[in-house]
């Protein structure tokens, strides 16, 4: 088929809606699609269109529905989808959902988050991502804790930051956070944190390497955000070897499982900072953390993702 592919995210962007269209464009290539990835629908021909996000994406769904009336099309739910703009925007984002054939959503508790009949259209496809090309070192001199995730409100971006510096004097932990400013004011508040808290660096947009890498030397990664749908960066993490600490929110619960020990209650500063000295304190429970995610790994394979997209499109047919 001849798939147009569309994401709210423009070339240059690292963010997660522009990753994941990449990554899909390249499975759907694999088995044999041709794949156009666009930020809006100029109406070219198309067998099929996947609408990256139902709220940002909907002129596009709303234009292909029309000019394509019997065409399958899926549409990706985002976090922002689900958590906010079905609520903010509903006219709009129930709108997309309506006129999708499938609805695909990244983690396993969504069914519960959206409208009761939307239930049989919805389809769980989770992120892949590879393992390291080396085993992980982690840093002897320092206990690291790497954050990736642009600084924005729904990331709940400095709440690790603001956690290390509840940790006592003799705590060796340090906050390496990989994400650009979403605005000016966000990069003022991370310049404010950097310059006040001595355990925390912002090392701005980096490159996907660069991430890798710090996968390889940090013992832990924070993913501290108030929603998500299913974020890449835990699958990226898991498929690393690298333990996670999460805030307790459904895209993190949907991923990591209800059974997993390293949640915190989303916004609790304090009670982060726990889990934090007890992973730099107790080896025993970050390996318990470490041994999780390698169970956790399989789910997150990319021949997996390559194969939940091969159903879905038969599906359609």
């Amino acid at each position: 088929m001849q798939i147009s592919l569309i994401t709210p995210a423009g070339k240059q962007s690292r963010n997660g809606n522009r990753t994941t269209a990449i990554r899909w464009q390249r499975i759907l290539q694999e088995l044999g699609h041709s794949v156009r990835v666009d930020t809006a629908y100029d109406g070219s021909p198309a067998d099929m269109m996947i609408g990256v996000h139902a709220w940002r994406s909907a002129r596009s769904i709303e234009n292909f529905r029309t000019r394509y009336p019997e065409r399958p099309m899926i549409v990706l739910l985002s976090g922002t989808d689900i958590y906010k703009f079905q609520h903010s925007h509903p006219e709009t984002t129930l709108r997309s959902m309506d006129l999708a054939d499938r609805l695909v959503c990244l983690h396993d508790l969504v069914h519960q988050d959206i409208p009761r009949r939307f239930a049989n259209k919805l389809t769980v496809i989770h992120q892949s991502a590879p393992p390291l090309a080396t085993p992980r070192q982690p840093s002897r001199r320092r206990f690291d804790i790497c954050v990736v995730g642009h600084l924005r409100e729904e990331k709940d971006s400095l709440r690790t930051a603001e956690a290390a510096l509840l940790l006592p004097p003799e705590s060796r932990l340090r906050v390496l956070h990989y994400g650009k400013a979403h605005d000016e004011s966000w990069a003022e508040r991370a310049q404010r944190e950097v310059a006040r808290n001595p355990r925390y660096q912002w090392r701005g947009e980096v490159p996907g390497w660069m991430v890798r890498r710090a996968f390889a030397k940090c013992h832990l990664m924070v993913l501290s955000s108030i929603m998500e749908g299913g974020a890449n960066v835990v699958s990226e993490a898991v498929a690393a070897g690298l333990p996670v600490i999460a805030s307790d929110i459904s895209g993190s619960v949907g991923l990591l499982g209800s059974d997993y020990g390293g949640y915190y209650p989303v916004g609790d500063t304090q009670a982060l900072a726990d889990r934090l000295r007890q992973a730099e304190t107790d080896p025993a429970y970050l390996e318990q953390l470490a041994v999780q995610c390698r169970q956790l790994a399989p789910l997150f394979d990319a021949e997996r993702e390559k194969r939940a997209w091969q159903d879905v499109l038969q599906r359609l047919q």
